[in-house]
């Protein structure tokens, strides 16, 4: 019982820690130049991407190589720029993150 109590706080402290680094990481990539978490900047906010995209098949694969890549057309007229700065591994996280947030 204790056992799994540590291990449920564990985890509990694990994901509330990822779903800040997560956070960190999109401010220190920059995309928060442009996204915000609930509202549209220049791009939609992060809940509408998640919304957007919930349940469909590959999704977070297509965004990925959105955020590599650049993108237009999905959201309006303003394209999103390719992302150099950003690794696959770290793509795949903030994607990752932000279908979280619907």
């Amino acid at each position: 019982m204790k056992r799994s109590l540590l291990v449920c706080l564990f985890l509990a402290a694990g994901v509330s820690n990822v779903a800040m680094a997560n956070a960190d990481l999109a401010k220190a990539k920059n995309c928060m130049a442009c996204h915000s978490v609930t509202n549209k900047v220049l791009g939609p906010s992060f809940k509408d991407v998640a919304a957007k995209y919930a349940g469909q098949k590959g999704a977070e694969d297509k965004l990925v190589q959105k955020v590599l890549k650049g993108g237009s057309g999905a959201w309006g007229t303003v394209p999103m720029p390719a992302n150099a700065q950003v690794s696959e591994a770290e793509a795949r996280t903030l994607v990752t993150w932000i279908m979280t947030l619907k």
